[in-house]
């Protein structure tokens, strides 16, 4: 993962969403999901959102761009930037997290916990397109795979209940 690279010297279209991002933290853990949810949503679709950020794909997999860590470490805001055919892997998440569609489309698959020792199983597909947003606490049982099935780029913010020391390790439980 790399961090955001920034230009100019002026306010940032992305600074709004940190400030709002910033004030929703303060909320009770239990609704913090939906409060981090609720300032994302009305900014997702605004074009300049991340000009300045680092929204550049990988080819081997889908790029994690780190756009802001909370100094008091409640949250990290990360983009994540999503060439045709790729894909995360089965996953829940050890920490609560929000995400939203800025750019794109993305398949959201959702999946029953696996019986014993097993894998899995696909229950339920959504289509996420720009502006489409949604948020979960941490639960193992909450297990989700997203994928840019379309043909153009595409790029999601998300916002994972976590400070930065524990982005790489803290997020994802993964499945397969």
């Amino acid at each position: 993962m790399r961090t955001g690279s920034f230009a100019g010297a002026g306010p940032r279209p992305i600074d709004g969403l940190i400030a709002a991002l910033t004030e929703a933290a303060a909320t009770p853990l239990d609704a913090r999901p939906a409060a981090i949810a609720g300032s994302l949503a009305p900014l997702l679709t605004r074009e300049d959102l991340l000009d300045g950020c680092d929204c550049t794909p990988r080819e081997d997999r889908y790029a994690r761009r780190l756009i802001h860590a909370d100094p008091a470490g409640r949250f990290a805001v990360l983009s994540l930037v999503w060439a045709p055919g790729q894909a995360s892997p089965i996953h829940a998440h050890r920490a609560w997290c929000a995400f939203g569609v800025h750019r794109g489309r993305l398949s959201e698959s959702h999946f029953e916990p696996p019986v014993a020792a097993g894998l899995p199983t696909l229950c339920g597909q959504l289509v996420r397109d720009p502006g489409s947003c949604a948020h979960a606490p941490a639960s193992p049982r909450l297990i989700h795979r997203i994928a840019n099935t379309s043909d153009r780029l595409a790029v999601s913010i998300h916002i994972y209940g976590v400070g930065l020391d524990a982005v790489e390790t803290g997020v994802n439980h993964i499945y397969a």
